[in-house]
């Protein structure tokens, strides 16, 4: 489906999301500065990126990630809801392989998450629906913005520690997160706009942290 709709009132819809959000604008684009950091990450972390295999997870020609967002037309007013791509950035292979690497040592221990729709579907009907059950949807708002960096960080390594993976092991995907977590920023129209904390939008580690559960 497509939506046709005046740049000017598009630009609107998008400045009013970021208006609204935890975010602010800088002057100086960091990428180079995580480009850098994201080299010494990698480096530093022999154990679980060997150093003839260091190379695919650096991207050469890294660049700020960009914003569009894509409107909500089931919504009052039509919101956007924001898309930012990461697949230019300093931090997006580095972030794939943790995302990898997390749900092989750190499996989110809750055996009703959900990986995806297909998913919901195949659980919805291997469950019996009775007359007096009521199906309940809630729709987070703003998700990754709202998702706490510290917490989740904690909550990551305390699942380390009780599945016992050795420390230096649970020290390497920790500090991939540290540095994953501080490139939370984007371009729009010449400007950096910089997400002040929680995860990062379109970030392929953020979605490890926000998979759905429900409770029968």
């Amino acid at each position: 489906m497509y939506t046709i709709l005046p740049t000017h009132q598009y630009e609107t819809k998008l400045q009013d999301f970021l208006r609204n959000s935890d975010f602010h604008t800088i002057t100086t684009d960091p990428t180079t500065t995580f480009q850098t950091q994201i080299r010494a990450v990698i480096r530093q972390s022999p154990t679980l990126i060997p150093k003839e295999q260091k190379w695919k997870y650096i991207n050469m020609n890294p660049s700020a990630p960009s914003i569009k967002g894509l409107i909500k037309l089931h919504k009052p007013d039509q919101p956007i809801r924001p898309v930012v791509n990461w697949r230019n950035t300093p931090a997006y292979r580095l972030s794939r392989l943790f995302t990898d690497k997390i749900n092989h040592l750190a499996p989110l221990p809750n055996f009703l998450n959900l990986k995806n729709s297909q998913d919901l579907l195949k659980n919805l009907e291997a469950t019996p629906m009775l007359p007096h059950y009521t199906l309940a949807s809630l729709d987070i708002a703003s998700l990754y913005t709202n998702i706490p960096v510290k917490e989740t960080r904690a909550i990551l390594a305390n699942i380390l520690q009780q599945r016992l993976i050795h420390p230096k092991t649970q020290h390497d995907p920790l500090k991939w997160y540290d540095i994953i977590t501080k490139q939370n920023y984007f371009a729009h129209k010449k400007q950096i706009v910089v997400q002040r904390d929680r995860l990062a939008m379109g970030a392929p580690s953020s979605g490890q942290s926000q998979k759905s559960s429900f409770n029968t």
